[in-house]
């Protein structure tokens, strides 16, 4: 473990003096796809004993949705998650009292949201200190996470805490890299753009290439991507996850200062101990989500508004309703009734493929 780690040192140092530009691009590209391969190895450990998820961190999912709070230590994450969900977690005012992951559920408009409060992430936490890889390998598992900064603390620490998301392969507010990558058997590499490119030329792809062992691919280029984007995209482990900024003891400030923190995108202000701001954070936790509440109706009765099916935005078809119902539904599907925005007439006549829009209610009629 520590040669790793002093590889990947070394490879950090070495970059922080190289200058950049368009003579050192390959050479930066190649230190970068070392350095991916050295964090994968290093948090994906091939012994036995190299740690496994650690006592209290193999929390089941359960729910509709997971989100995990991350932040360094005594900034109020179990606060936030004692307001929000009244599950007891310790709370002191000396740091690392939380050493476990502890869950909670938080009901939220017909949803069922698991909340997580992962133990302080400290500097280092992406090169395996402290329990930095159980707390990280967790927080990969969240449809949206909660990075708590104290507002009396340092801006830079939010920074801190994205770099060490960043070396787990944790992509925060980002969408996948618009790019084709594809091995081939023969033919060498070949890159081709429909854009001007001003980081990636033809040497720079076979360089970070060549550190995978590939020799022959083609890659296509959408936009203007960089050498960290075809890594991902090699790497293929990433995982993109909605992230809110929530900016903790807002009580403890200033309004000046607050109206500086007001310019932070994606961010919410909020005072845990006092409860200001609780509702607007669950408002934008509900936002990032993204989720898409059907409601079920019963042939002749009416629709029970009381307990939404909840279905991904990015997978709300019929299809996908019918099997969060039951996986045979699908099997004795013949049609569906759909009333709501979806729906172009009320209700509606529709196949396995309709894509459905919040609050819809969907009536299943099946085979006979």
């Amino acid at each position: 473990m520590a040669t790793v780690m002093q590889k990947i040192k070394d490879i950090e140092d070495e970059m922080a003096k190289t200058q950049k530009n368009k003579a050192t691009a390959h050479h930066l590209g190649l230190l970068k796809a070392k350095l991916a391969k050295l964090r994968r190895e290093l948090l994906t450990p091939t012994s036995k004993g190299g740690g496994g998820a650690g006592e209290g961190f193999d929390v089941t999912k359960s729910g509709d949705a997971r989100v995990g709070l991350v932040g360094f230590p005594s900034v109020g994450k179990s606060t936030l998650l004692n307001k929000l969900t009244g599950t007891f977690s310790e709370v002191a005012s000396y740091e690392f009292t939380t050493l476990t992951c502890i869950p909670g559920v938080i009901m939220y408009r017909g949803a069922k949201i698991q909340l997580l409060d992962l133990p302080g992430i400290i500097e280092g936490a992406k090169d395996g200190k402290g329990r930095g890889r159980q707390v990280i390998s967790t927080a990969r598992t969240c449809n949206c996470i909660l990075i708590v900064l104290d507002a009396i603390k340092p801006i830079t620490h939010k920074r801190l805490i994205e770099k060490e998301l960043e070396g787990f392969g944790i992509r925060l507010n980002k969408e996948p890299p618009n790019l084709t990558f594809r091995k081939k058997e023969k033919g060498g590499i070949n890159l081709t753009s429909t854009v001007t490119n001003t980081h990636l030329d033809l040497d720079t792809v076979k360089a970070i290439l060549s550190e995978y062992r590939i020799h022959n691919a083609d890659v296509h280029l959408r936009y203007d991507a960089t050498a960290d984007d075809l890594i991902d995209v090699i790497e293929g482990s990433r995982v993109y996850t909605p992230c809110i900024y929530v900016v903790n003891k807002i009580d403890q400030i200033t309004m000046e200062e607050l109206e500086i923190l007001d310019k932070l995108p994606h961010y919410c202000p909020i005072s845990a101990h006092l409860e200001w701001n609780l509702d607007g954070l669950l408002e934008k936790i509900w936002e990032y989500l993204s989720l898409t509440r059907i409601y079920t109706k019963p042939k002749g009765m009416n629709p029970d508004y009381e307990d939404p099916v909840i279905l991904s935005s990015k997978r709300r078809t019929v299809e996908d309703f019918c099997e969060r119902i039951h996986k045979d539904m699908v099997k004795q599907y013949k049609y569906a009734l759909v009333w709501g925005s979806s729906a172009k007439h009320k209700p509606q006549r529709v196949g396995k493929e309709h894509e459905l829009e919040d609050e819809d209610v969907v009536q299943i009629i099946k085979k006979v």
